[in-house]
């Protein structure tokens, strides 16, 4: 790990930890978030974390940017992986079926894998949340395995469902509300992914963890799930 700090605007510092995306990186992440909380207190506004950066969001009528880049780098110093922090763990049902997932067949051919293959093999990882962006609860995970990794589309949809599933690349996410979107949808969670009654708001957090459960179409509406399929949203 080699720390390097980057100026984001006058009250903003990136914290650049890695270069790469890994599910290793998250301890480290976590560690350094913590180091970094304590470091900035009350003159810390926010800290967004990422795959690899932490984005450093400080007061500044408190720190001029030379003290908030040595507030960094003593923070920072001897910094291990937090092996004793562990986020939730969360179980979301998904309805895999083409009406709400309707690339499922493209990433069926893209595989090689039927259709069935593909629903599994996306079920049986536990996946890393990594970061939090795009809309209020989107939770970016990783890493899906390789073999369903898919690019965007090269056409977004104007709307997509809240609690449709998708893939990206080697990311994984649910949409929290609808949205437009271009990742290649899967299936649809009941699951309320955003809820401004919630402290925190979002379900997941950054350094939780995710495992997706098949479920029925008949469980799917029994636990609230909304199955008005894509063409009707458009």
């Amino acid at each position: 790990m080699n720390p390097r700090v980057e100026v984001v605007a006058l009250d903003c510092l990136m914290v650049r930890l890695f270069d790469e995306i890994s599910e290793a990186n998250m301890p480290w992440m976590l560690a350094a978030s913590e180091r970094l909380r304590a470091a900035f207190a009350r003159h810390l506004i926010d800290l967004v974390p990422s795959y690899t950066t932490l984005m450093v969001h400080y007061d500044l009528l408190a720190l001029n940017p030379a003290q908030a880049r040595e507030l960094i780098a003593e923070a920072l110093i001897d910094l291990s992986p937090n092996a004793r922090a562990s986020g939730k763990c969360h179980v979301l049902p998904v309805w895999y079926d083409l009406s709400v997932g309707p690339e499922l067949t493209l990433l069926s051919q893209r595989s090689g894998l039927t259709v069935e293959e593909v629903i599994r093999c996306h079920s049986e990882h536990e996946y890393q949340v990594f970061a939090l962006g795009f809309a209020p609860g989107f939770a970016f995970m990783g890493l899906v395995d390789e073999i369903l990794a898919a690019p965007r589309l090269n056409t977004p949809r104007k709307k997509v469902a809240a609690g449709s599933v998708g893939i990206a690349e080697r990311q994984t996410a649910a949409y929290p509300v609808v949205s437009p979107g271009g990742w290649n949808l899967i299936g649809r969670t009941p699951a309320k992914l955003f809820d401004r009654e919630r402290d925190g708001y979002s379900l997941m957090q950054p350094g939780d963890t995710v495992r997706f459960e098949a479920i029925s179409h008949a469980e799917f509406i029994n636990l609230g799930g909304d199955d008005t399929p894509l063409e009707a949203l458009a």
